[in-house]
C-alpha cells in the first residue's frame, strides 16, 4: 500500500516557517521558510537542464548549506539524490557514476577537477552549486507529497567482494529512522543536532533530514574540528552530536577535572564501530553522556542505540533495536542463547530492500554479517564489524577492494590485505605482497594513491614468500593476523 505524507519541507516551512532550519558557526542561520525557497528554486534549475522524474542525480561535496538544498531540490522533482564520498578518487567516482546510472552531476567547486575527471566518459557535464544558481528557472510542477515507498537517496557501501553497492534508501526508510531515534532519545523544544560527521555518509544525512522531520535545528560543520565541536556544545547550545571514536578520543582531551559540558548538553551519540572500553570509562569519569549505538548504510543509520536510562549501567553495550525494529543473534540460521556469539540480523521499516541493479534482498530479516552477542537483558554487545572489515576512523575499508588494485601491479603475484590496531584511528590497513618481480613499497603506494582513496591505502607493505591459503585457495586472513603480531 502506498502511503502519501506532506513534503516534509514544505510542512516545517508551514508550521515553523521562522525557526532555524541550519546554523553554521559564523552565525550564519537559515530558516525553514528559506530552505524551502532556495530548495525549490534549484529544483526548477535542475529542472532547466533536463532532470525529471525517477533521474538519478550526483551530489559531490563536503558540509555545505548546498549540498542539503540540492539534496531536497532533487526530492521536489521526484528524482533520487546520489551521494558521492569525496574522499573518493576519480576512477572511484566514474565506476559509481556508471554503475547507477546517473544523468547529472552537480558538486562543490571545490571538486570540480575530480568531478570532471569521473564524468570524463558520460554523457553530461558536472555542474558546481554557483553554475547551477545561474541556470534559467523551468516552469515545472514541484512534488508536495511523498510517496514513502520512493526511493529518494542512494549511498554506495562496499560488499563482501569488494566491489561497491548502491544501497537504496526510500522515504520510509528516512522517515522511520528519524522516527526509531526519537522515541528512544526524545525530542526537547532545545535541541540542537550538531553535525560533523560527513552528509555523504548516512550518519550526516540523518542530521539534515531530522532537521526537517523534527522542525529541529541542526549546527553544521565543514568538517570535524576539536575546537569548533567543543564550542558549539560549551557556547552554541549544541544538544545533541554524532561521532565516531577518534573523535571522541580528542573532545575528552580537550575536557579537564575542572571543565564539563553544560547540563543542556545530554548526548554523544557513538557510531562507527565498537568502542574501546577505556574510552567509554574516561567519558563516564568525565560526565560526558556517551551513547553507543549500532547501525548500517543498510539500516538508514541507527538500528540500536543505548538509551539514556541505561547508559550507565551498560556501559559497551549499542542497546536494543530502537522501536520499531528487531533484532537478534543467529549461529547456522537458528538464534543463539544470550551470552552466546553470532552474527547479528535486523528487520525493520528502516532497513533497505536492496541494492540499485542487484537481486532484492530475500526475506525480513537483514543478515549483517557483524558479530555480536545479546545479554540475559537482551542488550547488544558488537564484537566486530564485519568478518574482514577494516573500520578506521570510522571510514568502511574492504581489503578484498584493496587487493584488486594491488593485483594490478606488474610484479605482484599476490596480496592479503588486513587491518592493524591504531592508537589514533582504531585500524589501518597493512599489506601482505608476494611478488615475482621488482616491486617496491614506493611502487605499490604510488599506485595505491592513483586508484584509492588515502584511507585505504596501506600504511605498511610486508614483502612475503607465500600467503596463508586453504585447499579451495581461500585466503586465511586469521593467519596474516597472527603474522602481524610476530612483526608487531
Amino acid at each position: 500500500m502506498s502511503i502519501r505524507l506532506p513534503h516534509w519541507l514544505d510542512k516545517q516551512a508551514a508550521l515553523n516557517p521562522n525557526h532555524i532550519a541550519i546554523e553554521q558557526p559564523s552565525g550564519e542561520t537559515i530558516t525553514f521558510r528559506e530552505l524551502q525557497r532556495r530548495s525549490q528554486s534549484y529544483a526548477q534549475k535542475l529542472a532547466s537542464i533536463g532532470i525529471k522524474e525517477g533521474n538519478h542525480v550526483a551530489i559531490l561535496s563536503g558540509n555545505k548549506v548546498e549540498m542539503i538544498v540540492t539534496v531536497h531540490a532533487i526530492s521536489y522533482l521526484g528524482a533520487v539524490a546520489v551521494l558521492l564520498n569525496t574522499r573518493l578518487t576519480a576512477s572511484e567516482i566514474a565506476y559509481q557514476l556508471e554503475d547507477a546510472d546517473v544523468v547529472g552531476l552537480i558538486c562543490d567547486p571545490d571538486f570540480t577537477s575530480v568531478a570532471m575527471q569521473a564524468s570524463d566518459q558520460q554523457k553530461f557535464t558536472p555542474l558546481t552549486f554557483l553554475e547551477l544558481e545561474k541556470q534559467l528557472s523551468a516552469s515545472v510542477c514541484l512534488k508536495q507529497e511523498i510517496n514513502l515507498n520512493d526511493v529518494f537517496t542512494i549511498m554506495y557501501t562496499s560488499g563482501t567482494t569488494g566491489f561497491p553497492k548502491g544501497v537504496l534508501h526510500t522515504y520510509e526508510n528516512h522517515w522511520w529512522s528519524a522516527t526509531a531515534s526519537s522515541l528512544n532519545l526524545g525530542l526537547h523544544k532545545s535541541d540542537k543536532w550538531l553535525a560533523t560527521l560527513p552528509l555523504f555518509h548516512v550518519g550526516g544525512l540523518s542530521i539534515a533530514l531530522k532537521s526537517v522531520i523534527y522542525g529541529m535545528p541542526m549546527y553544521l560543520l565543514p568538517r570535524f574540528s576539536v575546537e569548533a565541536v567543543h564550542e558549539g556544545i560549551m557556547k552554541r547550545g549544541v544538544t545533541i552530536v554524532s561521532v565516531v571514536s577518534v573523535m571522541v578520543h580528542q573532545l575528552l582531551d580537550k575536557l579537564n577535572d575542572s571543565v564539563t559540558y553544560p547540563a543542556s548538553f545530554r548526548c554523544m551519540l557513538l557510531g562507527g564501530g565498537p568502542a574501546p572500553k577505556p574510552l567509554l570509562e574516561k567519558a563516564k569519569s568525565l560526565a560526558v553522556p556517551i551513547f553507543q549505538t549500532y547501525g548500517l548504510t543498510e539500516t538508514s543509520s541507527q538500528i540500536a542505540t543505548l538509551s539514556p536510562k541505561d547508559a550507565l549501567e551498560k556501559l559497551g553495550s549499542a542497546g536494543k533495536a530502537l522501536m520499531p525494529a528487531q533484532l537478534k543473534i543467529v549461529q547456522n540460521g537458528k538464534e543463539v542463547a544470550p551470552g552466546e556469539a553470532g552474527e547479528i540480523v535486523v528487520k525493520g521499516p528502516m532497513v533497505s530492500n536492496g541494492y540499485y541493479k542487484r537481486e532484492p534482498r530475500q526475506g525480513d530479516w537483514l543478515a549483517t554479517g557483524d558479530l555480536g552477542y545479546q545479554d540475559k537483558d537482551g542488550f547488544l554487545y558488537v564484537l566486530d564489524r564485519r568478518k574482514d572489515l577494516i573500520v578506521s576512523g570510522g571510514e568502511n575499508i574492504y581489503p578484498a577492494e584493496i587487493e584488486e588494485v594491488l593485483l594490478g601491479v606488474e610484479g605482484v603475484k599476490d596480496v592479503g590485505v588486513v587491518g592493524k590496531s591504531d592508537s589514533k584511528w582504531g585500524q589501518v590497513p597493512v599489506a601482505f605482497i608476494v611478488r615475482e618481480g621488482h616491486v617496491t613499497e614506493g611502487n605499490l603506494k604510488e599506485h595505491c594513491l592513483s586508484h584509492l582513496a588515502k584511507y585505504k591505502v596501506p600504511t605498511v607493505f610486508y614483502f612475503v614468500d607465500a600467503l596463508p591459503r586453504n585447499a579451495s585457495n581461500k585466503l586465511l586472513r586469521y593467519k596474516l593476523h597472527e603474522e602481524l603480531e610476530k612483526q608487531s
